[in-house]
């Protein structure tokens, strides 16, 4: 079994900074791609950003920019880094992993609220 764990959400000022963090473990062999999703109240989850094996790179409009996603393959894990934070960003941030064969997971869900 696949699963997601992530850590790194907090209360930050706007035009602060923060990283979240998602490591994959259980069934990692063939994991395909790591990405970060965000759901506020009354919408839905939206793709925020996303990183492959071969490192091909996906952002959503709003953190263009400003968002940057890596990986470090070796340790199954994906970060997220967030600069130049605004109150709009303010969400519970989940992790996505595709795997080429186990079923995807997502982890529990990190709150990142920005407000001064």
């Amino acid at each position: 079994q696949l699963q997601a764990v992530e850590s790194g959400g907090g209360l930050v000022q706007p035009g602060d900074s923060l990283r979240l963090t998602c490591t994959a473990s259980g069934s990692v062999y063939g994991l395909y791609a790591m990405a970060w999703y965000r759901q506020s109240p009354g919408n839905e989850r939206d793709l925020v950003a996303k990183i492959t094996i071969g490192n091909r790179t996906t952002y959503g409009d709003s953190v263009k920019g400003r968002f940057t996603i890596t990986r470090d393959s070796a340790k199954n894990t994906a970060y997220l880094q967030m600069n130049s934070l605004k109150p709009e960003d303010t969400a519970v941030y989940y992790c996505h992993i595709e795997s080429k064969y186990y079923e995807n997971a997502w982890g529990q869900g990190t709150q990142v609220t920005v407000s001064s």
